[in-house]
């Protein structure tokens, strides 16, 4: 491959640990908001199928609107997991990706898939999709498990329809084709972020070249595409040298992409969200916390807290004096005040929620008891820290 990835991980992990050290000094920040409504993830979708319309959307960057803009057809492919970050510190492990680097747009709250990857086929905001974290409560002690679509080992596809659970089209009405993993096409929350599409199934990388190369020789107008490799070995492995060898077969993937694009074919290049390395800093709650709780949902960077009756204000002030030196601590209402969902959220999308947030600022997760799986995983997102949030527009015309 020509890239001595030993050499450059060895000077990558002496300033990736002098970082952490300065990092840990500083005043942390703020909570980086989502731009919904402008450089965020939710408009990119809309603004490809409206690209014949002449209006430019003030948010996209030259770069992108040069390659997409008057394209007859466009392929959308997703990097799950892939956060510009990320990307930024690996330039040189992926050239052919570094070579289309406009802007970084933003993710949603929460920075998770469920949420993230209904917010850009659908084009809302989580408040208005309603698919609003990686676990939902959906009435007294049960929590949905949106990827899975089960509640406990339940498959829930009989009682939580997922077309009416996330009633909102994908694709603005539109049936663009969608390539993606050939198991996850017929799971409940295929139903839910793109029910109606029609679906092509790939099981390794050559199949899904071959499949968008025939869409496209069929005269499609759009493709989706969503490659997930990134995402999990980032979760199994961290963001060391797996991470590093798979972006490098990931910028494999898009180069040849690239050379099998029709003359005036636009490809685009994001995310859905960035990573944040944990390992095994994985935070029990304390017991003058869950003194309170009656239930956990969420995840591991984005865990909602549902208070037992009563115990709502005490829950909140307990959770603000001995997590706050790790988490941005909120209670739902000022979490919705301020906007970090987006939309209107329904009465029902609320009722998803829990009543104390904890967004991890920190390289922490919090602990479900109920829902030790996650332990096991290295890298997280969910939160709102740059390096969760801000993730790659990338685009490249065909000539």
């Amino acid at each position: 491959m020509g890239t001595d990835i030993g050499s450059i991980n060895a000077e990558r992990s002496a300033s990736r640990a002098d970082d952490h050290q300065r990092e840990s000094a500083e005043s942390p920040q703020g909570p980086l908001l989502p731009q919904y409504g402008g450089s965020c993830i939710t408009e990119v979708m809309p603004a490809l199928i409206r690209r014949h319309s002449g209006d430019r959307p003030e948010w996209l960057p030259d770069a992108v609107f040069d390659a997409v803009f008057g394209s007859d057809q466009v392929v959308l492919l997703v990097l799950d997991g892939l956060g510009w970050e990320q990307l930024s510190e690996r330039k040189e492990l992926a050239p052919v990706l570094a070579s289309g680097m406009a802007s970084p747009i933003t993710s949603v709250a929460p920075s998770t898939t469920a949420a993230a990857m209904t917010s850009i086929t659908t084009g809302l905001a989580p408040g208005d999709h309603g698919l609003v974290g990686y676990r939902l409560n959906v009435g007294g002690a049960e929590v949905l498990n949106v990827l899975k679509w089960q509640t406990g080992s339940r498959d829930a596809r009989s009682t939580l329809n997922p077309a009416l659970f996330q009633p909102h089209p994908a694709f603005l009405g539109r049936r663009v084709p969608v390539v993606t993993r050939a198991e996850f096409m017929g799971t409940g929350f295929t139903a839910a972020h793109l029910g109606g599409a029609k679906l092509r199934g790939w099981r390794v990388a050559s199949t899904l070249l071959v499949e968008v190369s025939k869409l496209l020789a069929q005269g499609e107008p759009d493709v989706f595409v969503y490659y997930d490799g990134l995402d999990k070995v980032a979760h199994e492995w961290g963001l060391e040298d797996h991470y590093d060898l798979e972006l490098v077969a990931a910028d494999q993937l898009v180069a040849e992409m690239l050379s099998r694009l029709p003359a005036g074919c636009a490809l685009v290049v994001m995310s859905d969200h960035g990573q944040v390395c944990v390992d095994e800093r994985v935070v029990v709650l304390d017991a003058d916390v869950m003194a309170h709780v009656s239930l956990l949902s969420g995840e591991g960077r984005f865990r909602w807290l549902h208070a037992k009756r009563g115990h709502e204000e005490d829950l909140l002030g307990v959770a603000r004096s001995s997590m706050s030196d790790l988490a941005w601590v909120l209670s739902r209402e000022e979490m919705l005040s301020e906007g970090w969902l987006g939309g209107t959220p329904s009465a029902e999308v609320v009722g998803r929620l829990g009543d104390v947030a904890l967004a991890a600022r920190e390289p922490v997760a919090f602990l479900d008891p109920a829902h030790t799986s996650e332990i096991r995983q290295v890298a997280r997102h969910g939160s709102l820290t740059r390096a969760e949030m801000l993730v790659p527009l990338l685009a490249w015309r065909s000539t």
